[in-house]
């Protein structure tokens, strides 16, 4: 069996939720958490030690089921607390876990208050839930009704009544996990919020420095190629680094979103009287969240790209440059090795006749000196003798020079 098989097959019951009969009151917690912070609440909270490896659990406090799930940036507390009343009042978190998680209050990012009444106790005015203007909405088939209206009471809790008409415990406590889902990943999702709005005023400059260092980069009269060079490297880099910071929590803002629009699904929502639907309203103020994340990173992504452009277009142009400099280079040391070579040639014109005028004065010396010696040759014999010496001499002149020329090329 392979190693991992057990708990890869566990995964499916990971998460289970937690089956009761109504009336009672769903408290439902969420605190942003790193390993430590995690630790220590579900450590405060659950009177059993917590294994460290340990996903999710559900365990007693003071006699009322409570579950703990631990999730990647932030950790869940569920209490449900049974009643014998089905009373429109509204009960205060509870003293049992409001004492336990008081110093991790801080880092609170959702609480949600759902009362389950059944459908024979439940009092039929909304008013008297305190509700203003509330969504609602028949869920699971038209086997419960739930309404909201979405502000926060008194103790910072979003209320949610929940009427059950014919779903058992375990189809109850399922579609109740859905909602205090729903209102979790939807609080995670809406956090990068802040950071959209911040890297919107970042962008607002990055797109003016690129349209600055566009029309320098325009300007037919060309600059100091290296200084622009220098002023895209850096804005590009402040963009890899906005990118860096930004790009986890946009990120997770899609993957939130997308499990609430699912869990909305899952709900099988239809009209109840002439209430707004639940899902209808979270959409409408859920959905312009998540598109300004994602309209700023992917502007953020194009500003990256315009910039990288740019840097491509001032290397082509720097390189054009280079090729038509060098282009220039060449062409002068060619014109300069022509006129090197026609020197050069006329100092071998010149040298020939050097050497051809040394060379006669050397044999009118030679026939200067068999005259004195009383040898009679007359001029006319004398030319005739040294002619052919003379151009033999100045043919292997000729052909030496030609091959030291040859050899050097």
């Amino acid at each position: 069996m392979h190693p991992q098989r057990k708990t890869l097959h566990n995964e499916l019951h990971a998460r289970p939720s937690l089956y009761f009969d109504e009336p009672a009151h769903v408290y439902h917690l969420a605190f942003l958490s790193d390993d430590a912070r995690c630790e220590a609440l579900l450590q405060q909270c659950c009177p059993e030690p917590v294994s460290p490896g340990a996903v999710q659990g559900i365990t007693r406090l003071q006699g009322h089921a409570l579950k703990w799930e631990r999730h990647a940036e932030f950790v869940t507390l569920t209490l449900v607390v049974t009643t014998t009343e089905q009373t429109p009042d509204w009960q205060p978190l509870p003293a049992l876990l409001m004492d336990r998680v008081d110093a991790f209050l801080p880092y609170l990012i959702n609480a949600v208050q759902i009362m389950v009444h059944n459908d024979a106790a439940f009092a039929g005015e909304l008013s008297r839930y305190g509700f203003k203007d509330p969504c609602g909405s028949c869920i699971g088939g038209g086997d419960a009704r739930v309404w909201s209206d979405f502000r926060l009471g008194e103790d910072g809790t979003n209320r949610f009544l929940f009427v059950n008409r014919r779903l058992n415990a375990y189809r109850q406590g399922r579609m109740i996990r859905r909602l205090l889902e729903i209102e979790t990943y939807r609080m995670m999702a809406s956090l990068s919020l802040d950071t959209a709005k911040a890297l919107s005023v970042e962008l607002n400059a990055y797109d003016r420095t690129l349209v600055s260092l566009s029309e320098r980069n325009a300007d037919p009269q060309p600059g100091n190629a290296k200084a622009l060079l220098g002023d895209i490297a850096g804005l590009s880099a402040q963009m890899v680094r906005s990118a860096a910071k930004t790009r986890h929590r946009f990120s997770a803002t899609q993957a939130y979103a997308q499990l609430v629009f699912e869990r909305l699904g899952e709900l099988r929502e239809s009209h109840l009287g002439d209430c707004q639907r639940l899902g209808i309203f979270i959409e409408r103020r859920f959905k312009p969240t998540v598109r300004y994340c994602a309209v700023t990173e992917q502007r953020l992504d194009q500003l990256a790209k315009s910039v990288a452009n740019l840097g491509d277009l001032l290397q082509a142009r720097v390189q054009v440059e280079m090729e038509e400099q060098n282009a220039e280079i060449l062409k002068s040391l060619s014109t300069r090795a022509d006129t090197q070579i026609k020197i050069q040639r006329a100092v071998e014109g010149l040298s020939i006749i050097a050497i051809t005028y040394y060379l006669l004065n050397l044999f009118k010396l030679i026939y200067s000196g068999l005259t004195v010696m009383g040898l009679q040759v007359s001029a006319r014999d004398a030319l005739l003798g040294m002619a052919p010496l003379a151009i033999g001499v100045l043919g292997l002149i000729l052909v030496r020079v030609r091959k030291v020329k040859h050899n050097d090329h």
